[in-house]
C-alpha cells in the first residue's frame, strides 16, 4: 500500500490549506469618557457633599456659635454660661415609685433643674414654683423644656407635693454623685441655684442665687429662639 497526501472528501484540494494560524490585532476602541475617573470631578463631588452636610448642620452650628462663642456687647446673659460644658453623667436616679431612671434618659429636651433635700424647705418650694411659672411663660415652647427636681437626702417622696409636682420630672439622686457634675458658685450650695441643660445633654447655664425671675425668663426665651430651627419638643 502506498502512502497518499491528505485530500478533501471529494478528492479535491482542501479549502483550508495547512498553514500556521495567524491573528490580526486591530486598534482597540478607547473607553468612554464617562468611564474615565476625572480627579478634578472627584474633588468637586466631594466638595459638594461637604457643603450639603454643612448646610444641613448650619442651624445647630449657628445657634451654638452665637450663644457660646460670640459675645456681642449688646447682649448680656443673666445666667452664667458654663465653659466647658459638662455632659449628663452616668448617674441612676429613682422616680417617685422607686423605679431606676438614668439621668442620660433625660436628653433630647431642655432641662430646667433645681436641687434640694426631699424635705423641701421654703427655698426649695420657691424654686419649684419658679420653675413651673417660668416654663409656663414660654407658651408653645414649654413642651421643649422639662421641669426637673433632683432631690437628695431621704429617698421617701414628699407626698404633700405630689399634686403640684405632677407635670415635673422628679428623681432622687445621691448628692455626692451629683456634686461631681453640677457645681454651685463659690460660697453657695447646690440648692441655691437653678440650672439649665441643653437637649444634647450638656449643663450649660447656672442662674445666680436669689435670681430675678424676669431676667431668668429673658434668658430662657433667648435659648428657645436660638434653638428653634433644630430643636423639637419631645424625645425620639
Amino acid at each position: 500500500m502506498s502512502g497518499s497526501k491528505s485530500s478533501s472528501p471529494a478528492g479535491g484540494a482542501s479549502p483550508w490549506p495547512d498553514e500556521p494560524l495567524t491573528l490580526t490585532v486591530h486598534t482597540l476602541p478607547q473607553p468612554s469618557a464617562a468611564l474615565v475617573r476625572d480627579p478634578a470631578a472627584t474633588r468637586a463631588g466631594r466638595l459638594k457633599m461637604l457643603l450639603l452636610l454643612l448646610v444641613a448642620a448650619s442651624p445647630v452650628i449657628a445657634s451654638y456659635v452665637t450663644y457660646y462663642v460670640i459675645r456681642p456687647e449688646g447682649r448680656r446673659n443673666y445666667g452664667e454660661l458654663i465653659e466647658p460644658q459638662r455632659p449628663l453623667p452616668a448617674i441612676v436616679g429613682l422616680d417617685p415609685q422607686g423605679k431606676p431612671v438614668p439621668l442620660t434618659a433625660l436628653r433630647d429636651q431642655w432641662l430646667f433643674i433645681s436641687v434640694a433635700d426631699s424635705a423641701c424647705d421654703a427655698q426649695c418650694e420657691r424654686h419649684l414654683y419658679l420653675q413651673r411659672q417660668l416654663r409656663e411663660s414660654l407658651g408653645k415652647d414649654k413642651d421643649r423644656m422639662d421641669w426637673v427636681w433632683l432631690r437628695t437626702g431621704s429617698r421617701e417622696f414628699p407626698q404633700r407635693l405630689a399634686a403640684a409636682l405632677a407635670p415635673a420630672v422628679v428623681l432622687w439622686v445621691d448628692e455626692r454623685e451629683l456634686a461631681q457634675w453640677l457645681q454651685p458658685a463659690e460660697g453657695h450650695r447646690l440648692s441655691d441655684h437653678l440650672y439649665v441643660v441643653d437637649p444634647l445633654g450638656h449643663w450649660m447655664m447656672r442662674f445666680p442665687a436669689e435670681a430675678d425671675p424676669s431676667r431668668m425668663r429673658r434668658d430662657l426665651e433667648r435659648l428657645m429662639r436660638a434653638s428653634s430651627s433644630w430643636d423639637r419638643p419631645g424625645r425620639p
